[in-house]
């Protein structure tokens, strides 16, 4: 199961033909889920071929998948044996994507088991293969389990972290399949590069996102615009690349990413406290970051004094002035530190002289590359595009035209990449 870029020669395939999805589907509560998903893939244009185990459809049966597909459904090697499936499936595809996917499946991929058709489409696949782990809390936890995950890694398979939250019955925990929506993300990201899916692959990585908010007292604060969709497109990215992905999201209405855990705070201080945490590897013990990318709008200043009650207004008087005191620069301090191989990237949002601001703050700042945009009215903030210059302290000078901030985030990546100390394994 080691992905690669599909062969046209044993695929079959027509140029711009709509992208061969094989849905695997593992015997869990969670496959009800799934529906979701195959509805997103076929209504975007794919064509998907379900591959359930035969326990599977004791959750969701075999006419909800055929209806979903539009295609028949099989469990065993003995169907349609004249079409070879247990070994064409694999080979045609261009993405195999299992969900749930269960510590048993799980264990019998990492084993090279092949007792039934999906296990052999796995064995036969020379595309990316995405597991999609869903749980209980203590099976996901299991070293067996973990030993199973790191072996699928190894092979080049992307394994997307399960979400915490409710599970079946009434317990509670990490091991819940995170939502279908943010699952078909994963799917189109990892498609959208044709197979090259894995570069960030055994990296850790910090992203922060959102904009922070500064107490004036507990109805009022300070804030910004930002909606944290730069921030996420980040984190999506580096998920569907491979990466272990930590998010530190200030104030965002979004949806948790698919893999990516989660540190949700309000204001700068805690950002900081998150991020620099989260970038020594001291709160998830994956290690010290790889990356740390510092995506999110900090505020500069804060209240000096925060009022414990409601500000009032005062009658036949003006406002009473607000003193304001700095907060700390999470960059520059990243910047500052020894980096050990570290990489800092900082973003600059600037509403004039974009590029002579840019390089005064690379340079102040300390960071390895600087993504600078241009915010304004109808501009970045709160938009599904962005444009920008990703400048490097070695000198360079990257323009990233207009387009979805996903665009923006794979060339952030891709100068990542290019720019991190090759290791081994994964």
């Amino acid at each position: 199961m080691t992905p690669g870029p599909a062969r046209a020669s044993e695929a079959g395939s027509e140029p711009n033909a709509a992208p061969r999805v094989v849905l695997g589907v593992g015997a869990g509560i969670a496959a009800y889920k799934v529906c979701e998903l195959l509805r997103r893939l076929t209504e975007s244009g794919h064509d998907v071929r379900v591959v359930p185990t035969a326990d599977a459809l004791r959750f969701v049966g075999e006419p909800t998948w055929a209806a979903l597909s539009g295609k028949p459904v099989a469990t065993g090697v003995w169907d349609a044996v004249s079409q070879v499936p247990h070994v064409r499936i694999g080979q045609t595809a261009d993405l195999v994507f299992v969900a749930p996917a269960t510590a048993d499946l799980l264990a019998r991929a990492a084993h090279g088991l092949a007792d039934d058709l999906l296990t052999n489409t796995l064995l036969t696949a020379r595309c990316p293969v995405v597991f999609a782990p869903a749980m209980h809390t203590e099976m996901w936890e299991h070293p067996a389990t973990q030993a199973n995950v790191a072996t699928l890694r190894a092979r080049g398979a992307i394994v997307v972290d399960p979400a915490s939250g409710r599970l079946t019955g009434r317990d509670t925990g990490p091991g819940r399949l995170p939502d279908p929506a943010e699952l078909f993300e994963v799917a189109r990201r990892v498609l959208a590069r044709g197979g090259v899916a894995r570069d960030l692959a055994g990296r850790h990585v910090v992203v922060s996102a959102g904009g922070t908010r500064e107490a004036l007292d507990p109805v009022r604060f300070l804030g910004n615009r930002s909606s944290g969709l730069q921030g996420y497109a980040l984190a999506r990215t580096a998920v569907a690349r491979g990466a272990r992905v930590t998010l530190v999201a200030a104030n965002v209405a979004l949806p948790d990413p698919a893999g990516a855990r989660v540190v949700a705070v309000e204001s700068a201080e805690q950002m900081r406290g998150a991020v620099l945490e989260a970038a020594s590897g001291k709160d998830s013990g994956d290690g010290p970051a790889d990356v740390v990318v510092m995506a999110a709008a900090v505020a500069d200043f804060r209240p000096a004094a925060y009022a414990g009650s409601k500000i009032k207004k005062r009658d036949g008087a003006g406002p009473a002035p607000i003193a304001l005191v700095q907060n700390p620069d999470i960059l520059a301090e990243l910047g500052a530190r020894p980096h050990g191989g570290q990489l800092v990237v900082g973003f600059a949002a600037e509403t004039d002289d974009l590029l002579e601001n840019g390089r005064r703050k690379l340079a102040r700042k300390g960071c390895d590359l600087l993504v600078v945009n241009q915010v304004g009215a109808d501009l970045t903030f709160g938009r599904p595009d962005n444009a920008a210059v990703v400048l490097g302290a070695d000198g360079s000078s990257t323009e990233v035209p207009r387009g979805p901030k996903e665009a923006l985030a794979d060339t952030v990546w891709d100068l990542v990449t290019a720019r991190l100390p090759e290791r081994g394994g994964s």
